[in-house]
């Protein structure tokens, strides 16, 4: 504890010798205040038709995950920059679960209790960059956490909407409805989730979660405007330019 002390107050008088980067944060719904993020973790192929449409088995197995930076958040209604590199740039709408707790090997009876609130995510995927990269098993950064691959609604606190496990999630581009399922259709429910992913990693309060997506996954061009919807949580657009 003691060098716990010292070691805290050793940062606190340091200078640093760049200036500190922004701390990325979300709105939260009905207040002024934010959501400080420190992690965002992502959760691969969680709904069976999805994993069939990308050419997987939807027997339900351990689940994979991935990353994105916390700066790749995008929010407060901000337009979606088409990114550098790539053809074939893919929409992917996920409920995104943010935690206000933390810990290693979290039980499912206990992993609800440490989720802050939920919201409404995409997950932005260079599909031919991601494509090369899994033939060349290599890994994904490049196809999933580049500037801006993470348009996010404000999070809405569980306190307000309890933790969803059922209910409409849809993306529409344009109006023209291209994703669409129900969140009782995931694989891994979010306790489940929270439950392996602490088995990897050992979470902490700011973590988000986004926790795959449903089937309809398609491509995106400039000048399109996405519609994002799950029931209970919220709706968001953002506008690709």
């Amino acid at each position: 504890m003691e060098e716990e002390k010292l070691m805290t107050s050793a940062s606190q008088t340091a200078t640093l010798v760049i200036p500190a980067p922004p701390q990325p944060s979300l709105p939260v719904h009905g207040t002024a205040s934010r959501f400080p993020l420190r992690r965002v973790y992502c959760v691969g192929r969680n709904y069976a038709a999805h994993a069939v449409e990308m050419g997987h088995d939807p027997d339900k197995e351990p689940p994979f995950f991935f990353q994105k930076n916390p700066d790749n958040l995008l929010s407060d209604g901000k337009d979606f920059p088409y990114p550098p590199m790539t053809n074939d740039l893919h929409h992917e709408i996920e409920l995104v679960v943010a935690l206000s707790g933390g810990g290693k090997d979290i039980s499912a009876d206990q992993a609800l209790d440490l989720v802050y609130g939920y919201a409404v995510g995409l997950d932005m995927t260079r599909r031919d960059i991601q494509a090369a990269l899994k033939k060349a098993a290599r890994p994904w950064e490049a196809g999933k956490a580049f500037e801006h691959s993470a348009p996010c609604s404000e999070i809405v606190p569980a306190s307000k909407i309890g933790h969803p496990v059922q209910g409409a999630i849809w993306l529409k581009v344009n109006g023209e409805t291209r994703q669409t399922g129900d969140l009782n259709q995931m694989i891994w429910k979010t306790a489940e989730i929270i439950a392996e992913l602490s088995k990897l990693f050992e979470l902490a309060p700011g973590d988000l979660i986004m926790t795959g997506t449903p089937a309809g996954v398609g491509p995106v061009r400039r000048g399109d405007v996405m519609q994002a919807h799950i029931d209970g949580v919220g709706t968001f657009q953002t506008k690709v330019v």
